[in-house]
């Protein structure tokens, strides 16, 4: 059944159809499409529009069919309606007759669309938030099995300086923390009701659009009717939000690739987010993270796609906007599946202490505490660094690391390192150092990740 039959005198062609039809991915909206529904039968009986009988009727109809709905019990595969919208309304006419035809009066298709996407976004946005703190009790865990782990840090990927593995994975909890706060100001700024907008101009039957907006949960009506139906910034906040969060999933995962290669050695990864090779009996390979990595691309593409289609558009809605939905709909579905395996990758990892001390300990990270060590004999830093790069050609060419050299070929350098320069280039040294707010030393980090736990545990009771 479509919606707007009367003025046509022939039917649409199957290629249009294939196009046009989006009920089979608009489906998921459903549930609602059904809740926007009964709060638009009430103000329409509200309105006097419609009857307190035929209200109940409408209500009764549409809380059925939502909980046919939420059981997964309707058959839209059997349906040959256009859209969501038509579904739910055949529906009623084939249980109401006359009374479910009522139900369109005063309202759009445009306005319904974008209520019920805002709808379905406001409800995505609380699971993935969920999704988000469970990502990062993993980290927070992770973290809290290996407090005392010491690992290198790099730059340019080279190894640079030494740091706690609880700090690196406290750098990611930063990443996903900002996730959640784009999600909250998301929330916010959608929280406007485009119901009663009509197509684009209103609509002339006296509905109370502060209370319709109120029983949606909304904090308000959206202010201007063409705005209403043709905005799609908060679709477009979501797939940025989805792919900065897809971001920083892919950097943890290039991360745990590398940590767990044969040349880096630091951790082994569990079986169950592993796979093996069909000629080589021996790989374990980490696919699990290289699909994190390789799904950036679909959700960054759902994002460029949506860019470019409203670009161009004028006011107000154009059925361009229906291309929101399936990109839309797959990044969320990707966000979340992402989300979830990297916290059963974190979950499943064992990491190597010893090996990832000796990689820290290599590189000689601990040339900047030579540096440093000089600066408090009076020499300035940026003598103090010319030195200790000369110190570190010495250690070179003698195949040893800077602690191993003999203190009279360092005083050969620089007269001013003394006997006491030997403890400044251990490797907890350079950690302990760094006590600073934010920075790496062992109590830094372990207050720092004790403090995030009970945050943590506060923000999800």
């Amino acid at each position: 059944m479509a919606l707007w039959g009367g003025r046509f005198a022939a039917g649409s062609s199957s290629m249009f159809r294939q196009v046009n039809d989006s009920l089979p991915f608009d489906q998921v909206m459903a549930v609602q499409d059904l809740q926007g529904s009964v709060v638009w039968s009430r103000a329409l009986h509200k309105a006097g529009v419609l009857s307190a009988d035929e209200q109940a009727q409408l209500e009764a109809a549409l809380t059925k069919l939502q909980q046919q709905a939420e059981a997964g019990e309707l058959d839209f595969a059997a349906s040959s309606e256009e859209d969501i919208h038509s579904f739910v309304e055949a529906a009623l006419i084939d249980k109401l007759g006359d009374v479910g035809r009522k139900l369109h009066t005063g309202r759009s298709r445009n306005d319904q669309v974008a209520t019920d996407f805002r709808l379905w976004v406001r409800e995505h946005v609380a699971s993935l938030k969920q999704d988000l703190y469970a990502l990062i009790r993993s980290l927070l865990q992770t973290a809290n099995r290996h407090q005392q782990a010491i690992i290198p840090g790099y730059t340019h990927l080279q190894r640079a300086q030494p740091i706690m593995f609880a700090h690196w994975a406290l750098a990611y909890v930063e990443m996903f923390k900002r996730d959640i706060s784009r999600l909250d100001d998301l929330a916010a700024r959608m929280n406007q009701c485009p119901l009663g907008s009509g197509a684009l101009a209103g609509t002339t039957y006296p509905v109370d659009r502060q209370d319709i907006a109120q029983q949606l949960g909304f904090a308000s009506p959206c202010l201007n009717s063409l705005d209403a139906v043709s905005d799609r910034d908060f679709v477009l906040e979501l797939l940025f939000s989805a792919s900065t969060s897809m971001m920083h999933i892919s950097r943890m995962a290039e991360d745990l690739i590398f940590y767990n290669s044969g040349e880096a050695g630091f951790l082994q990864l569990g079986d169950a987010v592993t796979s093996g090779s069909s000629l080589m009996p021996q790989k374990k390979n980490p696919d699990a993270l290289e699909l994190m990595r390789g799904k950036c691309g679909r959700v960054f593409g759902s994002l460029q796609a949506l860019l470019v289609t409203m670009k161009g558009l004028p006011l107000a809605y154009n059925k361009d906007m229906q291309e929101d939905k399936e990109g839309a709909i797959d990044a969320v579905n990707q966000w979340h599946c992402c989300l979830c395996i990297a916290s059963e990758v974190l979950d499943s990892l064992s990491l190597n202490e010893a090996r990832c001390r000796e990689a820290a300990a290599q590189g000689y990270a601990n040339a900047t505490e030579l540096a440093d060590y000089l600066v408090e004999k009076g020499i300035p830093f940026r003598t103090g660094h010319d030195i200790a790069g000369k110190v570190v050609l010495a250690a070179i060419e003698a195949k040893c690391p800077i602690e191993d050299l003999p203190l009279a070929e360092l005083q050969a350098i620089c007269d001013k390192i003394q006997e006491d320069v030997y403890p400044v280039l251990q490797l907890e040294y350079g950690i302990n150092k760094r006590n600073i707010l934010g920075g790496t030393s062992t109590q830094t980090v372990i207050e720092a990740l004790y403090r995030e736990l009970e945050t943590l545990d506060t923000q999800e009771s």
